[in-house]
């Protein structure tokens, strides 16, 4: 089974979206760019590290490009059994399963980064990653120093971020290195993530999480809080608030899918961490990185390499790589074209339907399978309308 990963604050890097800006997923930067009132593409294309390295342009631009790589790879016709995100990826993971909405994803990102900036400003800390040390000697070091220190991360084994004060930290370290620790690496970051000197943010976010309307989804999220799987709506108000001031359990979630199944873990976005991090957890895992259109075909390549051979997959199940989504452009009520039957012949530019008044066009040739939205249906932009089958 197939998991998609998503990063979060830290993958972000200069120029990260000058390889998206004539790929047909571009589009979302701009419908994400109006939500959130920013030039989101100057940021992806034309920020420096320093101007990046702000707690609110690193979130939201890491949570856009992600979703717009998640946007190419759903256009293949790929799809994952589970989701889960490292801590601003969790919002991806819920946005790409549905369970939040795109519009409500950017407004929570842009109030949970500005949220947590003002606090690290009015609460300074710093963050340290400490290498080749056991989580409970991590978590002795942080106790030993007395002071305000914690462990903020469990990314993978023998890789533990702590957070806290400066003070807390410089201390925390040097007990961490007594005690056996290969190295201790100070983090270039704004504040005290996922400790109690979030929990102003945690305060503020919750208001923003009210006014959210977050749904069940058919694709289960791994939380980072608990490192459990959910699906019920009702779960996410809590948990996204706990997040904040919470440790995130990654190495623990990444144990919760392989418990699940899951063999194929596919990062979906700048950088490639937590690739690094599920090799290192789960044994035997297969891994992959996609965060520019060249990915694409490696992933494509991946995932063939990965399916066994059999039976067709009945409809409904996930999308072998040979198949391929013809998503909206817009927002709006769903007509297919008139005559265009399961068995059709389409070839690239082949108008399918209309949304509103806008023509579906297909970017792909292939073989009409069937259409998934029904006649007069209300759909979102980028909502999958039909698949095809390419071979």
């Amino acid at each position: 089974m197939l998991a998609f990963t998503f990063p979060g604050q830290g993958s972000q890097r200069p120029g990260m979206g000058l390889p998206w800006r004539d790929h047909e997923s571009w589009e979302l930067i701009d419908e994400a760019s109006d939500i959130a009132g920013r030039d989101i593409g100057a940021l992806l294309c034309d920020a420096d590290a320093d101007e990046l390295r702000d707690t609110r342009n690193a979130q939201l631009t890491t949570f856009v490009s992600s979703l717009m790589v998640l946007d190419a790879v759903e256009r293949l016709g790929i799809a994952p059994s589970y989701c889960a995100g490292h801590s601003l990826g969790e919002y991806t993971a819920l946005t790409a399963t549905g369970a939040l909405g795109f519009d409500d994803g950017i407004r929570l990102v842009c109030e949970r980064s500005a949220a947590m900036h003002d606090a690290g400003l009015a609460q300074p800390g710093t963050m340290a990653a400490v290498l080749g040390l056991d989580d409970d000697q991590v978590d002795v070091a942080c106790r030993r120093a007395d002071a305000d220190v914690w462990v903020a991360n469990y990314n993978a084994p023998g890789q533990v971020v702590i957070a806290g004060s400066p003070d807390g930290v410089a201390a925390a370290s040097a007990h961490a290195k007594d005690l056996g620790a290969k190295k201790v690496m100070p983090l270039q970051v704004a504040g005290a993530f996922h400790t109690p000197f979030m929990t102003a943010a945690r305060e503020r976010l919750r208001a923003a999480l009210a006014d959210a309307d977050p749904r069940d989804s058919d694709v289960p999220v791994v939380s980072n809080v608990d490192a459990l799987l959910h699906e019920q709506a009702g779960d996410w108000t809590s948990l996204l608030s706990a997040q904040l001031s919470s440790p995130v359990r990654w190495k623990h979630s990444l144990l919760t899918l392989a418990d699940a199944g899951v063999t194929d873990f596919a990062e979906l976005g700048p950088g490639a961490v937590l690739t690094g991090m599920a090799k290192r957890t789960i044994s035997g895992s297969r891994t992959i990185s996609v965060a520019t259109p060249e990915d694409l075909d490696k992933l494509l390549e991946w995932v063939g390499a990965g399916t066994p051979s059999g039976p067709r997959q009945q409809e409904g199940e996930h999308l072998f790589a040979v198949e391929r989504l013809v998503v909206s452009p817009a927002a709006g009520i769903f007509t297919p074209i008139g005559g265009l039957l399961e068995g059709s012949n389409i070839d690239v530019g082949t108008v399918v339907g209309h949304v509103g008044e806008v023509e579906v066009r297909s970017p792909f040739s292939g073989v009409l399978q069937s259409f998934i939205a029904l006649d007069t249906e209300r759909v979102t932009s980028r909502q999958p309308i039909a698949w095809l089958r390419t071979e």
